[in-house]
């Protein structure tokens, strides 16, 4: 009987794996958040993962608002990077293996063909140089360590760009979203069901990629999420990336090549409208 500790439990993917636990009954599972175990706190992390005994560790924890992070540098490394490497360490000691959950902002956008894994990291933002930064810690401090890159990520759980298109295409007439940052929403749903793999199989230690199948840009995964929904009454509308600026530079293409993760484990990914379609009927919209 493996004990599974999930930290960030509160979160999109943390209440995803919180979900799929009910279908994985042979591990014993220890769901935190903040209240119940500070990941910022080393000899904590290292307390519980001794005193449960843990056999895997799955990091959903992280600082993710991208823009906010350009002012809350400190915060945003404490728990993107520093954070990490006490949960690696802690697992290095306990012999546990560490899944460590990444991003596409690890790289600047530039490309022109899906990111395989070892493709140069160029972060161009605080959240993706502490992403990075997280990475390199989980792969240097604990030998059983498995990183999964993802992008996009939405579920029924926590505030996401579905959730948010449904409520505006609701509440307005029109709606401009931007056309030209190319990339694959990923169900976190899906993201969960290939962690389970891993745990399952065990982990090969490494970097992998992981969101659906299929390319769209923000623009068109409004209008299939509004098509979905039912929704009619709102114009979408294309913008340009310099129309709506942010203080966090936002890759313009983050297609990720998932040979790796799907040859290694031997699963199956869904494209990415069945699986916004499964979702939203999952949220009852």
């Amino acid at each position: 009987m493996k004990n599974i500790l999930i930290t960030g439990a509160n979160g999109q993917l943390g209440n995803e794996m919180r979900v799929l636990s009910i279908e994985n009954k042979e591990y014993t599972y220890f769901f935190t958040d903040v209240a119940e175990l500070d990941i910022c706190n080393e000899q904590a992390v290292l307390d519980f993962v001794q005193t449960n005994n843990i056999h895997v560790i799955v990091n959903c924890a992280a600082y993710t608002a991208v823009d906010k992070a350009e002012e809350n540098v400190e915060l945003c490394s404490k728990l993107n990077a520093d954070a990490v490497g006490y949960l690696a360490k802690a697992a290095e000691a306990n012999q546990a293996m560490f899944i460590q959950i990444s991003t596409d902002y690890v790289f600047d956008g530039t490309a022109h063909i899906p990111y395989k894994e070892t493709a140069p990291t160029c972060p161009n933002s605080v959240y993706g140089s502490t992403k990075l930064a997280g990475e390199q810690k989980a792969l240097s401090f604990c030998s059983r360590a498995m990183v999964i890159r993802t992008a996009w990520l939405y579920s029924t759980f926590g505030n996401n760009f579905v959730k948010t298109m449904i409520r505006l295409g609701k509440e307005r007439n029109s709606l401009g979203v931007i056309f030209d940052q190319i990339g694959t929403p990923t169900y976190a749903r899906d993201l969960a069901r290939a962690i389970f793999a891993a745990i399952h199989q065990g982990v090969v230690p490494g970097v992998y990629h992981f969101s659906n199948e299929g390319v769209c840009s923000w623009y068109d995964f409004t209008k299939v999420i509004h098509r979905l929904a039912g929704i009619t009454t709102c114009q979408v509308k294309p913008l340009h990336t310099e129309e709506y600026p942010t203080p966090a530079k936002r890759p313009h293409y983050s297609v990720l090549d998932k040979t790796k993760i799907k040859s290694t484990y031997g699963i199956e990914v869904p494209y990415w409208e069945d699986s916004l379609k499964e979702c939203i009927n999952a949220l009852g919209v």
